[in-house]
């Protein structure tokens, strides 16, 4: 029981990291994006 409480919350972290670096990664390409509309004006 307790190995697999270990591996279920191993496995929620993993996919709560994984979510944040996709976040980040598409603000980081909004931010491009931007800065390119910006440069074409």
């Amino acid at each position: 029981m307790l190995k697999a409480t270990a591996l279920v919350s191993l496995l929620l972290a993993v996919f709560l990291a994984g979510c944040n670096t996709v976040k980040g990664m598409g603000q980081d390409v909004q931010k491009a994006g931007s800065a390119i509309e910006r440069a074409a004006k």
